[in-house]
């Protein structure tokens, strides 16, 4: 599967976790040099498994918060651990 935004791949990895629908990649699968965390929300900071956003950069063109992944999971999303999730403009096939 890929995670594509503006034509550009930004994950891409045949090892994914699907959880409540969506999708996760590896983190070894993702271009963290393209995603720059994003300030917390109160809400962020409200989220049991220590949940970060990332604004996904890509030629210069911010897209915020459309990946995510948790920093602190507990048990229920332990699974998910080191992945990253994607959404908002960001295509994942």
């Amino acid at each position: 599967m890929k995670a594509t935004l503006k034509s550009r791949v930004i994950a891409e990895s045949d090892d994914i976790i699907e959880v409540d629908g969506y999708l996760y990649f590896p983190r070894s699968a993702v271009r963290m040099d393209w995603l720059a965390k994003a300030e917390k929300t109160a809400d962020d900071l409200e989220c049991p498994h220590g949940v970060q956003f990332y604004d996904v950069v890509v030629d210069g063109e911010r897209h915020e918060r459309a990946a995510w992944s948790y920093e602190a999971p507990r048990a229920s999303m332990a699974r998910v651990a080191q992945r990253v999730g994607f959404w908002e403009d960001v295509e994942v096939a």
